[in-house]
Order: structure tokens, then sequence, then C-alpha cells
């Protein structure tokens, strides 16, 4: 028995460390050195080789290696009868905290005005809104998202909510379903996408919901590059549909350097680091679940194929 992990381009010694200081007695395997693909169990991916996964004739579970799933669901070779299951950290959730609230005040204060202004010499004052003045929208209410939306609640932000199911958050005015979606968003000035990527939230970011925001809006993206249709983004900050961007995924990572984004002083960027999983948080999840999928128990967080998350 063994647990096979498999992240290409990356180097996955601190993962394999991490993991032994919880259990040294588990076999470890990481790809493409595979000692005995019959002896693979468990798999923890991240962007995996296609066609890989049906190779391990007794793989039980396949875990992502962080929140994000959809490099798990997109994959038709993934046999139906593995488990999938993702890491879902207080780090991670803390790391999205700490992003996204540094994205909310770096808007509503100006501060991207003001570092730009700096590099021009410029001695300029712009008016911002205070807390409750700027009505947030999370789309995505689930394991990050909630707690993100309580974050800024507590801080004492106008926060509101979208989700496929309804839920129920202290202070957040929730919102679910696609009939309540153009409620939710006509309410939002900045909008924050927490979303599972799924073929429902795929390009769900287009024109048709930006014109649905309240003017001068912003929006953030933490999900995945694909909820967001980038010519559609482009066409509403030229058209002053939208005020700004903040994005930290994209459809194709790294971001190619002649895509438009680069060239516009109202999108800013960062390179997918808003919630890093880290190998000594997550070891001890990872080991649970092998050991559960080992004994044929009910893994932690894990995934619905139809729903996607």
């Amino acid at each position: 028995m063994s647990l096979l992990l498999v992240s290409p381009n990356r180097d996955m010694s601190s993962w394999k460390h991490a993991i032994k200081d919880v259990d040294p007695n588990i076999d470890i395997d990481t790809w493409p050195a595979i000692e005995d693909k019959e002896k693979v169990q468990f798999a923890v991916c991240w962007n995996h080789p296609s066609h890989l996964l049906d190779s391990f004739p007794n793989l039980k579970a396949v875990s992502s290696l962080g929140a994000g799933v959809d490099h798990l669901l997109s994959d038709e070779s993934l046999p139906q009868s593995v488990d999938i299951c993702r890491i879902v950290s207080p780090s991670l959730i803390q790391q999205m905290k700490e992003y996204v609230l540094g994205c909310v005040i770096n808007i509503r204060r100006n501060f991207i005005h003001y570092i730009r202004q700096k590099d021009q010499q410029e001695w300029k004052v712009h008016h911002h809104a205070n807390l409750a003045g700027l009505s947030i929208g999370i789309m995505g209410l689930g394991e990050i998202g909630r707690p993100v939306a309580q974050q800024l609640t507590e801080i004492g932000y106008d926060v509101s909510g979208w989700s496929r199911a309804t839920k129920d958050i202290a202070n957040v005015d929730c919102y679910a379903g696609p009939d309540q979606l153009s409620s939710f968003l006509e309410k939002t000035q900045l909008l924050i996408c927490l979303l599972p990527l799924t073929k429902e939230t795929e390009g769900i970011l287009d024109l048709e919901l930006f014109k649905q925001l309240k003017p001068n809006s912003w929006i953030i993206n933490v999900a995945r590059g694909e909820h967001l249709v980038d010519e559609d983004l482009i066409y509403a900050l030229d058209s002053n549909i939208l005020q700004g961007a903040w994005l930290d995924v994209f459809s194709q990572e790294p971001l190619p350097g002649k895509h438009a984004f680069w060239n516009r002083s109202n999108i800013m960027l960062t390179p997918h680091i808003a919630s890093i999983t880290q190998p000594d948080d997550a070891a001890d999840q990872i080991v649970d679940n092998y050991k559960r999928a080992l004994s044929g128990l009910e893994l932690n967080h894990t995934v619905d194929r139809e729903r996607g998350y």
C-alpha cells in the first residue's frame, strides 16, 4: 500500500517530509518515480497529467492538493469508483480572509491610486466611502466564503452573499439560486467570487452579470480563472460599466505576456497566491484521509461529482 504525490513542475519533497513526520510508516511515491502501480491506493494531486489516475488498478481515493477540485472532476479517465476529497485547512481559510480583506481595504481607501500617484509624483486626495457605505457581495458561501463574509461583517462592512443553496449567516443578507441572483447583484458594489468551478458557474462573471451591479463597481476573483469571461471584463472596464478588477486566478497560468490584462491600470493582478496550501498544515488531513480510504471509512471533505464541490 502506498500514497502517491503528483504535481508537475513542483518539488514535492516538503510534502513527503511533512507526511512522514505525521506517520513515518507510510510508503510514499512521488510522480513520476512510482515503484509499483499496484500498491498505490491513495493519490494527492494538483494539475496531474491526463490519463494518469486510471493506471492504478487499486486506487481507492484521490485528494486535491488544495481546496479546488476542478482538475480532478474534469478528468474523464478518473474511475467513478474512486472517491474524491479536498484539503480545507485553517491556514487556507486564514490566508483567504487576509487576502480578501487586503483587497477590500485597498479598493475602498484608494490605495491603488495613491501607489500609482507616487510614481508620477502626483499629490491628489481621493474621497473614500465609510465602511457601511460599501456594499459587498460574496458569491459562494462554502467553507471559505462563509468565514470571509463573517470577517467583513465583524469589521463593519455591509455584506450580502449568494450561493446555490440557502445559507444562514449572522449579519449577512443571503440569497440563493438563479432566481435570486439579480436581486443580489443589484445591491452589490464590490463583488467577490469564491464559487466552486462547475458547469453552472463557468463563465458566470460575464457582461450580463456586470451590467446588473451598482455603478462604479469592482470585482475580485479569487476562485478560478474559468469563472471570468476575459473579453467581457475588458469591455466592461472600457465602457465604464465596471471601475476595476482585482484578479488572482486566470484561465491560463502563468498569464501570457501578451494578455490584455497586463496593460490595464484598472486591473490588479497577483499570481494565484491568495491562499496556498502549506505542507505542515495539511499533512495531518492527508494522512487521516489516507487511512480512512484504506479502512473503507467516509473521507473528510468529500466532493460530490454531480454538484462539482
